[in-house]
């Protein structure tokens, strides 16, 4: 593999949120060749595939394409796969466990059976161990004779932020909030309130996007451990990041007293605490901060999973009399899997985008105009 050319570079996301990524990509600076389900496709070198891993919110993993061949079955692949370039990307001494996907227009159809031959290859030519918790993951994809292999440059989800320990029950991930969060409209430029904030999720994504922090400012990355991997340009790439102060402030408060404590430890590890406030109340209790109106972002419990389903139609209710009444002229995104729950809300929704996988579920973004 060329180090210099450009390759393809596959940034994941949870299907439904393929088109905020790829207008976050866009404003980033990335070439967005193509929107398929489940991702956004790119065009860029190393450099920019550790750019997206520091710098993109809504990207679960970086992809990297390094390659690929024709293979009409195990023995053919077997050859090929030994005489891949494998050096160009991985070091002999980082251990590598290899994913491998199959359809059924291709000759080899057992997955399971083609991992192993790749496994083999990289063991014997390389002497790479093979280990299933291996820093570096290659994913195999055979697709009609066509063998693709990419390198997985993340790691652990891109979600992990690095510096938020403790989360509630059902936790909203950070890449899908900062997507939701542009979804209604949110650059930072206004305050952003969740009454039912549990870990914080919303309040800090806002609070980051607010100063320019850097999402993966606090953890380390896949790609540190490839061939590939330029210490003097990664540096130059986390110096492009330049952070702006905030004027703005978040609000967060949660029924849960423990909720709340756990948020505002997350703002401390996040060091976004100064624009953060977090409190102890009940949706009832509820009410606007002083100053211009902005935006109610809230994930509230749906019943799949937390809570009785016929005390969260109430609550939903208590919701929107408490949002219609006190809100005037702010906007509110409600993320739910429950279109019933929305509607308890009586709240005047704006025609609902496309679902999104979310923790076994399907969940819509619900949002509104500036309240009357």
């Amino acid at each position: 593999m060329d180090k210099t050319a450009d390759f393809e570079i596959f940034l994941m996301v949870p299907p439904g949120l393929e088109h905020p990524l790829a207008a976050e990509a866009r404003e980033l600076g990335f070439k967005v060749s193509q929107i398929i389900p489940g991702g956004v496709m790119t065009q860029g070198g190393w450099p920019d595939v550790w750019r997206a891993n520091y710098l993109l919110r809504g990207a679960t993993r970086v992809l990297a394409r390094i390659g690929g061949f024709r293979a009409f079955h195990l023995a053919q692949l077997d050859k090929r796969a030994r005489k891949f370039p494998w050096a160009d990307v991985l070091r002999p001494d980082v251990p590598v466990k290899v994913e491998t996907t199959t359809n059924k227009k291709s000759k080899i159809y057992h997955a399971g059976a083609a991992t192993q031959r790749i496994e083999r290859a990289l063991s014997e030519e390389m002497g790479i161990q093979i280990a299933e918790d291996a820093p570096i993951t290659i994913k195999l994809r055979i697709d009609d004779n066509t063998c693709v292999f990419s390198v997985d440059t993340s790691g652990e989800p891109l979600h992990k932020r690095g510096h938020k320990a403790a989360v509630g029950k059902a936790p909203m991930r950070e890449t899908m909030a900062a997507m939701f969060l542009r979804e209604c409209g949110f650059d930072g430029q206004e305050t952003v309130l969740d009454p039912m904030c549990g870990s914080g999720t919303f309040v800090l994504e806002a609070a980051d996007i607010a100063q320019g922090l850097a999402p993966g400012r606090s953890r380390s990355f896949a790609f540190e451990q490839l061939a590939t991997f330029d210490p003097a340009g990664w540096d130059a790439v986390k110096s492009q990041s330049t952070p702006q102060p905030s004027q703005m402030r978040f609000y967060g408060s949660d029924r849960n007293a423990g909720a709340v404590e756990m948020s505002a430890q997350n703002a401390a590890r996040a060091d976004v605490a100064d624009l953060c406030r977090f409190q102890q109340l009940a949706m009832g209790d509820v009410r606007p901060p002083e100053g211009p109106p902005g935006l109610v972002m809230i994930n509230p419990p749906y019943g799949a999973r937390i809570g009785n389903k016929k005390l969260l139609f109430a609550l939903h209710g208590t919701m929107g009399e408490v949002l219609m009444e006190r809100f005037s002229g702010w906007r509110v995104g409600i993320v739910t899997s429950d279109s019933g729950l929305a509607k308890a809300t009586k709240l005047p929704f704006l025609p609902t985008g496309a679902p999104v996988a979310h923790g076994g579920l399907k969940v819509r973004l619900f949002r509104t105009d500036p309240l009357p």
